[in-house]
């Protein structure tokens, strides 16, 4: 009899944590508002604030240093941008081209 109930019980908790998975992966997934890639060569300033980790700030200084600068001719030249260091460029680089 006990060992039917800790076999039950097993059943309960793995099928619980499997849903628990599954649940905290789709709120994580509905997080990003980011749905594109977006190109930072045209983006403004309100679409470079959809990606993690920029906000309006880091986005207008990306656009200020795009209009002095030129466009960007690879991924890496953002980390020139004022505000956007290793962990930011980490957080974003899945997210932009450069075209």
């Amino acid at each position: 009899m006990k060992r039917k109930i800790t076999g039950k019980l097993f059943m309960i908790v793995c099928a619980t944590l499997m849903v628990s998975i599954l649940v905290s992966g789709l709120s994580f997934a509905e997080k990003s508002d980011v749905k594109a890639p977006v190109n930072v060569n045209q983006a403004t300033a309100k679409e470079l604030a959809s990606l993690p980790g920029i906000g309006k700030k880091k986005a207008e200084e990306i656009v200020s240093y795009r209009e002095k600068n030129g466009k960007f001719k690879s991924l890496e030249d953002l980390k020139k941008v004022e505000g956007i260091g290793k962990d930011t460029f980490e957080k974003i680089k899945d997210h932009i081209v450069v075209e």
